[in-house]
């Protein structure tokens, strides 16, 4: 791809000699937009993001940052890159200008060149009123918004986030998913690892999934929801007919049925679209279950996941399996 900015091939990296975290990953990420790396825990995404980060070597392929080997010139790549991690790497005891001023003369900048680019950015990230007070006064949504400011302090061109807004509130999430459309917008290629379904549908403008350290899928939202089969049935029935209804379901055949403990959902995929949904009605009424609703429906994010790994997310892992919930 001409207008690649990370570039990875084959890569592999094994913790203790046994457990592979990458197993042979090859992933390409356009420049400009947002790229989401989508996987439960233990799929690869933060190895990947240290690996890209020069903060971890490979066992074995290759990785390109703007056209620079991770390998060969990691001073190079850093030059390049910002990256929030998963926790606030910020000091408690340093105002938030001090932290951003740390990080620009950690980057070799000059004194007042330092000063200017914290007050840029402090601004940006809408902490110039609090930029003053010690860190240790901030709330957890502030510290990650500071972060967020002290990676931009260098001006990369690519700026990888990994989970930037676990542990938030929603207002303070949605608060993070604006600033980083704003980098977006702005030029930066934004590299976001995930375990939030709606953050990736919400954010970015391509979507890798991950799973045993390799690469899944990779596309747009809408092209992984597409590869569920186009459409899945939805049931809502009573909590007492529960039992009769995933027995039903199995005597049909329709055996990839999940269901949402959180609210009773059953969802299965429909590869014949309507036709699904009547065979399940069908069979719920031999059973005599009347189910409270019914739909057909475009698959969600989560939906399409699960099919592509065969599990959910840690953070949307409400559903299981309807052989599982006997």
């Amino acid at each position: 791809m001409d207008d690649a900015i990370i570039q990875a091939e084959d890569l592999v990296k094994a913790y203790g000699g046994k457990v592979r975290a990458l197993d042979g990953l090859s992933l390409t990420v356009p420049q400009g937009g947002i790229f989401a790396l989508l996987g439960p825990n233990g799929a690869g995404k933060t190895t990947l993001i240290r690996i890209l980060a020069t903060l971890l070597p490979p066992d074995a392929g290759t990785a390109r940052i703007a056209g620079i080997d991770v390998r060969q010139d990691p001073a190079g790549v850093r030059a390049q890159i910002g990256l929030a991690g998963q926790a606030a790497a910020v000091d408690g005891w340093l105002t938030g200008r001090e932290n951003v001023e740390m990080v620009g003369r950690l980057y070799g900048l000059p004194p007042g060149l330092s000063r200017r680019r914290a007050r840029e950015v402090l601004e940006r990230i809408h902490l110039t009123d609090v930029a003053d007070r010690q860190v240790k006064t901030y709330s957890g949504g502030m510290r990650r918004r500071l972060d967020l400011a002290a990676s931009l302090v260098g001006r990369p061109r690519v700026l990888f986030l990994d989970e930037p807004t676990a542990g938030l509130d929603p207002a303070s999430r949605h608060d993070l998913w604006a600033l980083i459309r704003d980098l977006a917008e702005d030029g930066c290629t934004v590299v976001l690892t995930t375990q939030y379904l709606e953050e990736a549908d919400q954010l970015a403008s391509r979507i890798a999934v991950i799973d045993h350290g390799r690469l899944a899928s990779e596309g747009t939202a809408a092209q992984l929801k597409d590869r569920v089969g186009g459409a899945v049935v939805e049931l809502r029935v009573a909590a007492a007919d529960r039992a009769r209804t995933f027995r039903a379901l199995r005597e049909a055949d329709l055996r990839d049925a999940a269901v949402d403990e959180h609210d009773g959902r059953v969802v299965l995929p429909a590869p014949a679209g309507p036709k699904t949904l009547q065979v399940a009605l069908r069979r719920l009424e031999d059973a005599g279950v009347t189910p409270v609703d019914a739909a057909l429906r475009k698959p969600t994010l989560d939906e399409a996941f699960l099919a592509l790994t065969g599990h959910h997310t840690a953070a949307s892992d409400r559903a299981r399996p309807v052989e599982a919930a006997r």
